[in-house]
């Protein structure tokens, strides 16, 4: 009878944390290795912790524990966290934070994706970080809410929903050891209800100090410093520290072309022991018998399906045969046969990780099934005497081994929690999913054929510069495929502010240059969102045979548009254009021509700026260069499409049967240029002032060249490939048939600004477009610096993109100290390529591009996650009495430094910018702050507004509003409120001096 599966729930994404290791990947191999983890302190380690002296040297005092290195980190910036924020709290939640970010990403889910609908069932033990607090008593009335906000279990669940911005149930889970297990529980039921799509489920474990234990005698704690679950040597539990997450979905919900699952959860069950036992703190057969039968019947399998056991396993002499017993007597009752399944008990390994152990456990449990390799128990020996393993089904392997049981891989999962709370999860290994075929870009030796762009993204530089090694490592390995890796990032990622972006045809090219930094763009996403966007075209002369291939290969969308433009041309002009703007070997003679070269520009440029707006780059304003001025008008909505495409022609063919000319282009100014063409005796007329330092002069084959001759020692002149004096007299005989082309033409009204090439400036849209504008434009000189400055005036903080071929125009905006980026490829063996790591370097800088349009098709797969190292965070409150709290962040001096004169004792008036600097300083741990330093972008939140003004009210005696601070946002502005009320007091408050 084939199982109903709808309701299977398979574990997507893993993180963890665990004692002596550094990450899932060294620690399975410890655990098949049979490694004990735990670690012994010496006396120092211990009273710098702030374990007291008195119980270090107590000759019971056991200095053994599953050590997790660098709890005390915590990347706040990621988080938005303010330092004084993170100083306060636990460090278990800090932690939290962390792992679940990094199971998402496992998952493939971008953290802070709203979709799926994601549940949060979180746990973690009792805040020893909060308890060293209030011993200290050191905590004021509202830092003390503030704490309680940081270390309480109530709010854990809320704060990661809040910091991932995820909307399903955020529910915190305390059943004391089972707590992790018993919400991998209500999350599966979460899913099977509808309450979410998806789940995490997170646990933490991490006493404060990090220790040792008191052995008593009769306790659970070992004498030995070594928990030895199942053997003869048994004598109680060792602690460890430790925070794991895992995320659920339903199995039928699991993307067909993702990673394959760990694992699926088939049933589970939870119960307590209520009153039927020797005491509270007893263990139960009967429960816990009973959990394990209902686990099995919710799965819909029986006993003889499985292979393998996560047990509790505390390694306390009697505690392990009560569990023992309850195991055999349930599996053996459901058909389990003697010695079928084999046991393990991760507690041996890592200590007891509290309210994580259950994860613990689980994560075990799915590697052993996933991996087909059963670890030992680890320090196992000999039997415990008093277990009953006479016909039992389990048995304790001393060493690694094959699966050896039925298939396919079953395993259970228990967690059993002080006060009776027990759990019990069945899983079973993944389905295996269909091979993949090759792809259509690979050829025989799986090189690809075809670039792919490679995105990634961090808080912080020096996260970015980490993530990128770590990436560059696994391209590196030889098994990942780069369209693979491309895709995941683009999807699996979150979009934060440090950026880079990188392409290659192999793994292996992009490894190398991300290990190098050739080839790879960086970029920063301003903070207050993406800088507008200035579409620059070019003019003749820029054009190339075949500039639009790389076009057409990587921007996604120009082909289409490029076709749809060409057919407007109609049949045997669209196929003339066709041919030079996708075969690179057309005569560049021809396309040289006005007729065809002025058409193919308008073409690929309007089909370019299509595609970039449809990407989400979509320009604030537009300006073109001469020829790119009437695309800047189609895209603006002055011209209909169809009208630019008819008057571009009549353009280029009026221009053709213009007289001959030519144009030089010198190197310098505009005063410069002109005070040379006054003292030469041929006519000359100045077609374009593009920089300071360049200007382009027009007239007569013969007159141009006489004056590059006069030149040669005087500037620098270059003869431009044209055969017609543009902007010139040379061009009069083309105005009628412009004219003619644009009567009954209706122009509209620009949609955005638009820079006018006969004037500089910029018309504004909503403006009325003069019938003549476009006549009259192939007459006058091009003013584009002019362009470019009256842009850079409006829009000083714009990104300028090239659209179209050639970088010409980008070097006049950097000129004009724009942000500018090329959107054609310089002339390289891979110009694709450099298209798509234009459109790379917009979004590093925080261009709105969706990254699966720079990363293109492929599988979901596991990378390395967000690679945390932030800072270390203690609060004074909780540091060791015996050491010196550190140095707090400096916040400026206080109120009292600020205006006191010890000299004669004044009291002197308030300094309302110092006075607030202070409290901003205390309130957020942050120091250097400026006048637009932003209160919520530092970490503050709405309830510390509050506090904020409640110490402004109690220095000063004002009652400050809130609704004006929180609108008011800067330090500045915030000083401001203040200086105004203390302004308007009748009796200004005042502060005395350091001798009152």
């Amino acid at each position: 009878m084939v199982r109903d599966r709808s309701l299977d729930v398979a574990v997507t994404g893993i993180a963890a944390r665990f004692p002596g290791v550094s990450d899932l990947d060294e620690w399975w191999s410890a655990l098949r290795a049979g490694r004990v983890l735990t670690r012994r302190y010496d006396r120092q380690e211990l009273v710098d912790a702030g374990v007291p002296a008195e119980l270090v040297d107590d000759p019971d005092f056991v200095p053994v524990h599953g050590h997790l290195t660098d709890a005390d980190r915590f990347d706040n910036t990621l988080f938005r966290v303010s330092p004084r924020d993170a100083e306060m709290m636990d460090p278990q939640h800090r932690l939290m934070l962390e792992v679940v970010w990094t199971a998402l990403e496992d998952a493939g889910v971008a953290p802070r994706d709203s979709t799926p609908v994601t549940g949060v069932y979180a746990t973690a033990s009792g805040s020893g970080y909060l308890h060293t607090m209030l011993r200290n008593g050191t905590l004021d009335p509202l830092t003390f809410e503030d704490a309680l906000h940081g270390a309480e279990p109530d709010f854990m669940a809320s704060l990661i929903s809040y910091k991932l911005g995820l909307t399903g149930p955020a529910l915190a889970v305390q059943t004391a050891c089972s707590s992790s297990l018993v919400a991998v529980h209500m999350a599966v039921q979460g899913l099977v209800n509808g309450d979410c799509e998806q789940a995490v489920v997170v646990a933490a474990g991490i006493p404060f100090p990090q220790a040792g234990h008191l052995f008593v005698p009769g306790g659970v704690h070992s004498a030995s410093g070594r928990c030895r679950p199942f053997d003869e040597d048994a004598d109680g539990v060792v602690a460890g520290s430790g925070v794991a997450c895992v995320v659920l979905r339903l199995l039928d919900d699991v993307p067909a072309d993702g990673p394959r699952p760990y694992g699926v959860v088939l049933g589970t069950a939870i119960n307590n022991d209520g009153a039927g036992k020797a005491g509270y703190y007893a263990p139960s057969v009967d429960g816990q018998e009973a959990v394990i039968r209902a686990a099995l019947r919710a799965a819909d399998v029986t006993a003889d399906s499985l292979g393998y056991l996560e047990m509790h396993g505390t390694g306390t002499r009697i505690g392990d045969p009560i569990e023992w017993s309850a195991a055999s007597a349930a599996l053996a009752g459901m058909g389990a046969r003697p010695g079928q399944v084999a046991v393990g008990a991760v507690k041996a390994n890592i200590g007891h990780l509290d309210n994580a152990a259950g994860l613990a456990s689980l994560i075990k449990a799915l590697l052993v099934l996933q991996d087909g390799s059963v670890p030992p128990v680890a320090g196992y020996l000999r039997g415990n005497p008093l277990l009953e393993t006479a016909g039992s089904p389990l048995f304790v392997p001393a060493c690694e081994q094959p699966w050896h049981g039925p298939e396919p891989r079953r395993a259970g999962v228990s967690s059993f929690g002080i006060g009776g709370t027990n759990a019990h999860v069945v899983v079973e290994q993944a389905p295996v999913t269909a091979q993949r075929p090759p792809r259509p870009d690979e050829g025989g030796s799986g090189r690809a054929s075809t670039s792919r762009t490679v995105v990634l993204s961090a808080a912080d530089p020096e996260a970015l510069d980490r993530g990128a090694a770590r990436l560059s490592a696994r391209l590196a390995d030889g098994a990942t495929e780069l369209a693979d890796a491309a895709f995941s990032l683009a999807v699996g990622r979150a979009e934060l502010p440090e950026r880079l972006a990188v392409s290659g045809r192999t793994a292996a090219e992009v490894a190398d240059r991300l290990a190098t930094g050739s080839g790879v763009v960086r970029g920063r996403r301003p903070q207050a969102g993406a800088a507008p966007v200035v579409f620059l075209f070019p003019g003749q002369g820029s054009q190339t045979p075949g500039m639009a291939v790389p076009f057409a290969e990587a921007l996604p969308g120009f082909a289409a548009r490029l076709d749809a433009g060409l057919d407007a041309f109609g049949a045997e002009a669209g196929a003339e254009l066709r041919e030079a703007l996708l075969d690179p070997d057309f005569p560049a003679a021809r396309l040289a021509a006005t007729e065809l070269a002025q058409p193919a520009l308008f073409a690929v440029e309007y089909a370019a700026a299509g595609a970039l707006s449809a990407l989400g780059v979509t320009p604030a304003a537009v300006a073109g260069h001469s020829l790119g001025e009437i695309t800047a008008a189609c895209v603006a909505g002055i011209l209909d499409p169809r009208d630019a495409i008819r008057f571009v022609r009549v353009r280029g063919q009026a221009m053709r049967d213009c007289q001959p000319g030519a144009m030089l282009a010198l190197g310098c100014g505009e005063a410069e240029a002109r005070k040379l063409m006054a003292g030469f005796t041929r006519e000359l007329e100045l077609a374009a002032v593009n920089t300071p330092d360049s200007c382009v002069v027009a007239g007569r084959p013969e007159a141009v060249t006489e004056f590059q001759e006069w030149l040669r020692d005087r500037v620098r002149a270059r003869r431009l490939p044209t055969d017609r004096g543009f902007h010139s007299c040379l061009v009069a005989a083309a105005l009628p048939a412009l004219a003619d082309a644009l009567a009954g033409t209706p122009l509209r009204a620009p949609t955005l600004p638009i820079a006018s090439n006969a004037t500089g400036r910029l018309l504004e849209a909503g403006t009325e477009t003069e019938p003549g504008r476009f006549v009259e434009q192939a007459r006058h000189t091009v003013r584009f610096l002019d362009c470019l400055e009256a842009i850079g005036e409006r829009f000083p903080n714009a990104v300028a993109i090239e659209v179209g071929p050639g970088r010409t125009l980008t070097s006049m905006a950097d000129s004009a100290g724009l942000t500018a980026v090329p959107l054609s490829p310089a002339r390289t063996a891979r110009p694709a390529e450099e298209v798509a790591l234009s459109l790379g370097t917009l979004w590093s800088v925080g261009q709105r591009i969706a990254p699966t349009a720079l990363s293109g098709d492929g599988r979901l797969i596991r990378l390395p996650g967000y690679p945390f190292a932030g800072p270390r965070w203690l609060a004074p409150e909780a540091a060791a009495p015996a050491d010196p709290a550190r140095p707090r962040v400096p916040a400026g001096p206080t109120p009292s430094e600020q205006v006191a004169d010890p000299a004669d004792n004044l009291i002197l008036p308030v300094d309302a910018p110092a006075l607030m600097t202070g409290i901003w300083g205390e309130l957020l741990g942050h120091g250097g702050l400026t006048e637009d330093a932003d209160f919520f972008e530092l970490g503050g939140d709405s309830l510390l507004i509050t506090h904020l003004a409640r110490r402004i009210s109690t220095e000063l005696g004002v009652r400050v509003p809130i609704r004006d601070m929180l609108v008011a946002r800067t330090l500045g502005c915030q000083t401001a409120i203040v200086a105004e009320l203390l302004a308007d007091s009748s009796e200004p408050p005042m502060m005395a001096g350091a001798g009152h």
